[in-house]
């Protein structure tokens, strides 16, 4: 397309269009990761309602909630947040982070998550190169970035999200992407099957559950999107960072060993190494191994 031929041939100007959009993005993940486990909840509540038969007066009374309405508006006053008041990372810094009516504080975390997806967009798009793939790739990170915080907030990892996650990845690599598609094929089958495997065992062993079902689609989604071949070095970035965060966690913070700590943060970690230095990593991996 003349468009994004001309993007690709400016990259200042590149540049500049990936900042922009990924700094609204980032915004609206905002709202993807406060709403979407609300949406969740009220989905689960209604089929539990329907399938107790419960009469019209016994069911909870609740607004619907989606991820275009009710509008956003202050948690303290209520203020509904003006057009001016929702410009990303800007009208926060203009704020002075609090809100317009009532002064109450903001959260610095929205700012954060607007400039962190900016930053990893960038990121994504100088490393793999002015291109359709680097293009792709920003739906991933911003996927990534979007689990990353529902699953560290609430333990869950929305099908919504890891299972088209997936479907994408295949079907992208149907046309080689960023790799053939059999390596996709093959990977999202082993990225499941693998965390399955270790439920399962870790279950039979202990009778707990070890980890959510939503790993193991995240894993699945990362193979199709890389390939079966970086699967390990995933697997095993995730899972030194995550016994590193654990045991930190358990010295440092006094926190107990039967508190759930979530695992889809540092696959999603692990993922977006992997997709900016897969070359290497790999390169890595086969000389560790001798091949």
């Amino acid at each position: 397309m003349p468009m994004f031929d001309t993007l690709f041939a400016t990259p200042w100007l590149l540049f500049t269009v990936v900042a922009f959009v990924s700094l609204c993005i980032g915004s609206f993940l905002n709202v993807v990761i406060l709403r979407l486990p609300r949406m969740m909840e009220q989905d689960w509540r209604c089929q539990c309602e329907e399938f107790l038969e419960l009469p019209e007066g016994q069911k909870k009374p609740e607004e619907p909630v989606t991820l275009s309405s009710p509008a956003s508006t202050c948690p303290s006053c209520g203020h509904r947040i003006k057009p001016w008041e929702n410009i990303p990372v800007i009208s926060y810094l203009l704020l002075k982070g609090k809100c317009s009516s009532c002064k109450t504080g903001i959260s610095p975390r929205y700012p954060i998550i607007e400039a962190v997806t900016a930053l990893f967009s960038l990121i994504t798009v100088m490393i793999i190169g002015p291109s359709y793939a680097a293009l792709w790739a920003l739906l991933l990170v911003w996927a990534l970035v979007a689990l990353t915080v529902i699953d560290f907030d609430t333990q869950l990892l929305p099908d919504s999200m890891t299972l088209p996650l997936m479907w994408l990845g295949l079907v992208l690599n149907y046309f080689n992407t960023f790799t053939d598609f059999s390596s996709a094929f093959w990977g999202a089958v082993a990225g499941y099957l693998s965390l399955w495997s270790v439920y399962w065992l870790f279950k039979l062993v202990t009778g707990k559950e070890g980890m959510g079902h939503g790993d193991f689609k995240l894993l699945a989604a990362l193979g199709a999107w890389l390939g079966w071949q970086l699967l390990p070095a995933v697997i095993l970035l995730s899972s030194v960072v995550g016994a590193i965060v654990g045991i930190s966690l358990i010295v440092f913070r006094g926190q107990g060993r039967e508190v759930p700590i979530p695992f889809g943060p540092y696959l999603a970690a692990a993922g977006l190494l992997s997709l900016w230095f897969g070359a290497e990593i790999q390169a890595a991996w086969y000389a560790y191994l001798g091949l």
